[in-house]
């Protein structure tokens, strides 16, 4: 089974994660199969629009925590700081492309997920979707640009809150906060989000990427890719360092899986 499913049908475009069973967290395969199809599809003349979604009940839960320590055994921290700093080009890459991505999000998004969410250019979520930024919580940070990015969005007070506590919002709460642009009947999501790719599909390509370019600038103007790098210059050594809730919340993921982990976690902030 492979861990990204393509499919075209009138000029859109459809990408879905495929690890339903893990909520779609993200192998180093399905990231390598993002980066490289977004690649191809970016000079494809008759994709009109993408729309990334996820299999099952979730759309991206976050990075692999299992995958992510086998593949740390015998690392150096310099060899850690890098595989973040590629994992980082697919949300760079999502960004620069000439066109127009929409997030389908169809359940739960956490830590890497939550930045690939709003790499998209535009996001509809279903009435499931969750959203938590995960990394404080857990003890280490891959970010994936998802923090300057959460603060254009819905300010440096509440983007500070999100992080630093980690809590989960639902999707009402996210389309307040502008982290959505439309919340729908989670019956209604595919219908309501392949309308609005119809409707990007129509329009000349030229004229999306030359708008989107004129965004990105823009935010580039602000410092945009800077503070990403910045951003990633600075979790980078949070996420190849051991920290105590860190390799406590590793422990239980080795011996009783990631939702054993995620429970022990979350039971310790319940009011």
């Amino acid at each position: 089974m492979t861990d990204l499913l393509e499919s075209t049908e009138n000029r859109i475009t459809t990408l879905t994660l495929n690890r339903p069973e893990r909520l779609n967290a993200l192998s180093p395969a399905m990231t390598a199969g993002l980066k490289e199809t977004l690649e191809r599809l970016s000079t494809d003349r008759d994709c009109g629009a993408i729309v990334i979604t996820g299999a099952g009940r979730g759309w991206c839960a976050g990075g692999d925590v299992k995958t992510m320590e086998t593949r740390g055994e015998g690392q150096t921290f310099e060899d850690r700081v890098e595989g973040l700093r590629r994992a980082h080009q697919l949300p760079l890459l999502m960004r620069s492309i000439p066109k127009i991505i929409i997030g389908m999000i169809n359940g739960p998004v956490a830590g890497a997920g939550l930045g690939l969410a709003l790499a998209c250019d535009l996001r509809i979520a279903g009435k499931s979707a969750r959203f938590g930024t995960a990394f404080a919580r857990i003890g280490y940070s891959g970010d994936y640009g998802g923090s300057w990015s959460l603060t254009r969005l819905v300010g440096t007070a509440k983007a500070r809150e999100l992080y630093f506590l980690a809590d989960v919002i639902d999707a009402d709460k996210a389309g307040e906060l502008g982290m959505v642009n439309r919340v729908v009947p989670l019956a209604e999501l595919r219908e309501k989000s392949l309308a609005y790719a119809r409707r990007l599909s129509l329009i000349s390509p030229e004229a999306l990427y030359a708008t989107k370019l004129a965004i990105n600038r823009g935010a580039d103007a602000a410092g945009f890719t800077n503070r990403i790098h910045i951003g990633l210059d600075v979790v980078a050594p949070l996420y190849a360092t051991k920290t105590e809730f860190g390799e406590r919340f590793r422990e239980i993921v080795a011996a009783e899986g990631v939702p054993a982990a995620v429970r022990w976690r979350a039971a310790q902030f319940k009011e």
